[in-house]
């Protein structure tokens, strides 16, 4: 979030030969030592490093501010130079929040927050505000913070703890400028009263859905995480209409290629706590918001077994019900985009390589035709270890697809059909015989 961009170079003259001495002169006519300000050597190696922190400040902020602490530097002010850049930085960070947006902050706070509360905010509640809004990170607040304390003991904001040198200057220069006025990033806040209205309010249209997922791409990932945890939360709800909950697939269907792997496990936790808590709807509503967004892979292995068990019996009812050849598709189709989330967990594969394999070489009076593409997708994405499973069940009567092989010439033909989707290079060694066999 605080990477440098790199600018064009800033040319700041070269110190007029009148400075340097004009100070001695100065310190001389009042009769106190030159060692009480900065040396001409700290305010030569000040003044050349200049440059190199300014180039990372925008133009549009190289304000009023910026030329005074350059001045200030040139005389070897560095207490004054140091007060300058901060309130730089302070007004920089004012206007993030300025942009993040006050009424979200509001929101975000519980508490009313207007343009005065922004104003009358100590440095430090600034800050505490910034990292909480994820305008600075973790890295950017503790080093600000830092300067914070330096910038109260050590400038001409209050009277003075000691003295700063050159070095020390431009350390507190590098930050205030790394951490507030070099990032041009400025996330903007998403209204949440509004945001959930529009999720539980009429079906989105395609302008509408894309206007949203913008807003929660374009601000920071801890609104995010939040935000998309409420629409899981919504999406879970028994109580949600359903085109909220369309809605809510829509919107995370959208976002889900920029999930983090913060999101992922704010999902996974809210999804084991409905376990824990015992909460059944909102537990089989969360593994269906995983399994429609393709999410399956993040759920542990039980859950995972639960949803493809699940969905091979729904198919394998389907297929012995009434009307199968009308009404298998659409059950063939949502297996099969369960299978392409990943791999089939071990414990329901040998469900999965029959239910698929029966469906597939019909049942004697023929095939769902519209189902096929289904089938064949599913059997030729077999790993190894349903290639074996395939081919053993087809040797022995004792399990449905054996049984269909054995009393049916058609189911015969089509399963060696089938096997002929498989390369011969994938047919695991074990089974590599009865393989032969039935290619003969």
């Amino acid at each position: 979030m605080n990477g440098l961009v790199k600018r064009q170079d800033v040319a700041l003259p070269a110190l007029p030969d009148t400075v340097l001495p004009a100070i001695s002169q100065l310190t001389s006519s009042l009769s106190i030592p030159r060692e009480m300000l900065a040396s001409d050597e700290e305010i030569q190696y000040a003044w050349r490093a200049l440059p190199r922190e300014l180039r990372e400040i925008p133009e549009d902020l190289r304000g009023e501010l910026v030329a005074r602490m350059c001045v200030a530097v040139s005389t070897g002010l560095f207490d004054g130079a140091m007060n300058y850049i901060w309130n730089a930085a302070i007004l920089r960070l004012r206007a993030k929040v300025r942009n993040f947006g006050l009424a979200v902050v509001a929101q975000i706070k519980q508490s009313d927050f207007e343009e005065k509360n922004l104003l009358e905010l100590q440095d430090s509640r600034l800050l505490e505000l910034c990292l909480k809004l994820n305008i600075v990170d973790e890295d950017g607040f503790f080093l600000l913070d830092q300067c914070r304390e330096v910038r109260n003991n050590f400038s001409a904001a209050h009277p003075t703890l000691g003295n700063i040198n050159d070095r020390e200057f431009t350390t507190f220069l590098n930050r205030c400028i790394r951490y507030a006025l070099a990032d041009s990033s400025s996330p903007k806040g998403v209204d949440i009263g509004a945001f959930i209205a529009a999720v539980k309010g009429q079906r989105f249209n395609a302008n509408q859905c894309q206007i949203w997922i913008q807003r929660l791409t374009e601000t920071h990932e801890a609104q995010r995480q939040m935000l998309v945890g409420m629409v899981h939360g919504i999406y879970c709800d028994p109580n949600t209409s359903e085109p909220a909950r369309l809605n809510s697939l829509d919107l995370c269907g959208g976002l889900k290629d920029t999930f983090t792997a913060t999101i992922k496990s704010d999902l996974i936790n809210r999804h084991s706590e409905y376990v824990a808590k015992g909460k059944q709807e909102k537990h089989i509503a969360s593994l269906q918001f995983f399994e429609k967004l393709g999410l399956l892979p993040l759920l542990n292995e039980s859950e995972q077994h639960f949803v493809f068990s699940r969905s091979v019996e729904r198919l394998w009812n389907v297929h012995n019900g009434m009307n199968n050849f009308y009404n298998e598709p659409p059950f063939a189709e949502r297996l099969l985009e369960l299978s392409q989330q990943g791999a089939i967990p071990e414990t329901v594969q040998e469900q999965f390589v029959q239910t698929v394999l029966c469906c597939r070489v019909g049942n004697g009076y023929g095939i769902s035709n519209s189902a096929i593409p289904a089938y064949d997708q599913m059997i030729r994405g077999f790993s190894p270890r349903e290639i074996a499973t395939m081919i053993r069940s087809a040797m022995v009567k004792d399990n449905p697809l054996g049984n269909r092989l054995a009393n049916s010439s058609s189911c015969r033909m089509n399963f060696k059909q089938v096997l002929g989707y498989i390369e011969p290079a994938s047919v695991p060694s074990g089974v590599k015989a009865d393989y032969d066999k039935i290619m003969r």
